[in-house]
């Protein structure tokens, strides 16, 4: 029974193992979103917007960084096994279990194409107008539109090519004065504000954008896979829809009157409607998830990043820029600080407790790593140390010992170094927004986990909360601790919400410097806020030598407030390895081992 659970879990993590673990299935309606349409015939609405983006819209795309499972684990204290063997189409092979092999070979690799990616708009200081999602469609001869975005489909030459602009409404206005700006009076571009009659949606739980229903199109989000897949409702087929299914996803939908839906001024509830009666029957509808979903993974958008450069705001990371298009609005700013300048300070999530809370274990494994180094606090948090050597053998058995248990103790090392060798742990856990969902909740009190939460470790053994096979210990609660503890989070959440107004000032009371800016309000329910922070205070640039570092026991000021906080920042799996001199993603040189090296292994 065991080996089914397994292999059934397998199965499960096959297709979300390369992007980290995915949100919770649920649909949702992101009616704060505004969709903005450039089009024109030929290649002219490509043209214009290519001379105004970040992104170059003459190649496909690529793929969000993949993330390595012993990245994901390690830190946390779990040793990983290597990740199973991949196929060519993106599978992962399970030893021994052929049927789950052939359905885990069925489920759909993940594509990103021109049909949607990231973007960003500048203005001519190179200062972010506002980020975007650009979704392109070929509208046909006979009116209809084709949801395939091939660079190599031909078009008649009456054809109209039309981008879809999908953008937070706080900003919408803002980039439409400015696309407006830069048409000249002989574009032959056309730009429309088409809120009003197409709508946005999103699914979460699920990696398979494939077979998008009539009148709709589907991609993942271009920025990370986790953050869902995208939907666009752009047919009339829905509009014309004059019939009042029974199953309804509310009492409120199910009360529309048709007729209503039918005027132009309310297309957009129609299609709201039509869109929460197909998904109804497979997701159940989760509002308000993007919002934290987003936060949790560390992605700031709309005017949260306004006026900001767009390498502070981490848009290399998420392939919203290319570094090899012609030139763009902006462009001379983001080129000057990718290949000269020095990035001091980048958007992260922190999350915010009270400085008498215990700190999980992957913050204080962060904090040891930096104090010690690298290479020996490796050693330290995963306790590994050379195997033993052939003479030490011989003298531990001379004096008595046990020659089976050093055999055994050495043949344990050597399992464990393996998985170690070359390993550069990051300054800062790793997490994905489900992880940090899930400690964020056990801290708060808001789930019990069975009255159990896991231990912070955080006495002076680094191994204190682990169990022998490198597991996290839990410690057991009782109810009147669990009921204090979501008493306190309530509290603590409410603190937060009050205080941490976007453009705060964290200021670290050991000496009294600002070290970074809140530009979002927390997630709902949670105290984790997106901030633009220092990178030398994260460990992330320079050396980590006096205040160049994270600390575990900081405290820290917001704005005005006189209360000490501890924040506790995290890195998200999107995140590159930052290079400690400029801030960038490091460049690793590739390595060439040669044969008289491998053999020594």
């Amino acid at each position: 029974m065991a080996s089914k659970a397994a292999a059934a879990a397998a199965a499960a993590a096959a297709a979300s193992s390369k992007y980290g673990p995915l949100w919770g299935r649920g649909y949702e309606t992101l009616s704060n979103r505004r969709i903005l349409s450039v089009s024109g015939t030929f290649d002219h609405a490509t043209s214009y917007l290519q001379g105004l983006v970040t992104s170059d819209l003459l190649s496909e795309p690529k793929a969000p960084r993949e993330e390595s499972m012993e990245n994901v684990h390690t830190l946390s204290g779990v040793v990983a096994s290597p990740p199973p063997a991949s196929s060519d189409e993106g599978a992962v092979a399970v030893d021994g279990d052929t049927k789950l092999n052939e359905k885990i070979a069925s489920i759909p690799p993940v594509r990103f194409t021109s049909q949607l990616r990231s973007t960003c708009f500048l203005d001519h200081r190179g200062r972010i107008l506002t980020d975007a999602l650009l979704w392109k469609r070929t509208l046909l001869d006979n009116g209809s539109s084709s949801n395939t975005a091939s660079s190599t489909t031909t078009t008649s030459s009456k054809s109209t090519t039309e981008y879809l602009i999908d953008i937070p409404g706080n900003t919408a206005d803002l980039l439409l004065s400015h696309l407006n700006q830069h048409k000249l009076r002989r574009s032959k571009i056309k730009l429309v504000d088409k809120s009003n009659e197409l709508s946005v949606h999103a699914v979460y739980g699920t990696l398979n954008a494939t077979g998008a229903p009539e009148g709709y199109m589907a991609a993942m989000d271009p920025r990370h896979p986790s953050l869902g897949m995208r939907i666009l409702s752009v047919g009339d087929e829905m509009l014309n829809d004059k019939s009042n299914p029974n199953n309804v996803a509310s009492s409120e939908s199910a009360s529309i009157d048709n007729d209503a839906l039918s005027t132009s001024s309310n297309k957009r509830q129609q299609r709201h409607h039509h869109f929460e009666t197909l998904m109804n029957n497979f997701f159940p509808p989760v509002p308000g998830t993007y919002s934290v979903l987003r936060k949790l993974s560390g992605i700031a958008e709309g005017d949260e990043i306004t006026s900001k450069t767009p390498l502070e705001c981490n848009q290399e990371f998420l392939n919203a820029i290319s570094f090899s298009k012609g030139c763009y609005l902006g462009q001379e700013l983001t080129a000057r600080s990718q290949y000269v300048g020095v990035i001091r300070k980048r958007i992260v999530p922190i999350m915010i407790v009270d400085v008498d809370m215990e700190v999980p274990k992957p913050w204080v494994m962060a904090s040891m790593i930096q104090d010690l180094g690298e290479k020996d606090g490796v050693e330290k948090v995963f306790g590994t140390i050379k195997t033993v050597g052939e003479e030490e053998e011989r003298k531990m058995k001379s004096e008595g010992n046990d020659g089976n248990e050093v055999e055994e103790e050495t043949t344990e090392k050597k399992k464990r170094l393996p998985q170690l060798a070359g390993y550069i742990p990051p300054p800062l856990p790793r997490i994905s927004a489900a992880g940090a969902g899930s400690i964020v909740s056990m801290m708060m009190g808001s789930v019990n986990m069975q009255h159990e939460l896991p231990s912070s470790g955080g006495g002076a053994n680094p191994q204190e909360g682990m169990s022998v096979n490198g597991e996290p210990q839990h410690e057991t609660i009782t109810e009147e601790q669990l009921v204090k503890l979501q008493v306190s989070g309530e509290q603590l959440q409410a603190e937060i919400k009050e205080l941490a107004t976007p453009g705060t000032s964290i200021i670290d009371k050991k000496d009294g410097k600002t070290i970074g800016k809140i530009i979002s309000s927390p997630a709902s329910g949670t105290t984790v806020l997106l901030a633009q922070m220092r990178l030398d205070r994260l460990g992330l640039l320079g050396t980590n030598d006096g205040p160049n570092k994270w600390s575990l026991t900081n405290k820290i000021l917001i704005g005005e407030s006189t209360k000490e906080y501890r924040y506790l920042p995290y890195l998200p799996l999107w995140w590159p390895e930052i290079d400690k001199e400029t801030g960038k993603e490091k460049i690793v040189d590739e390595v060439v081992v040669e044969e008289d090296e491998l053999e020594g292994l």
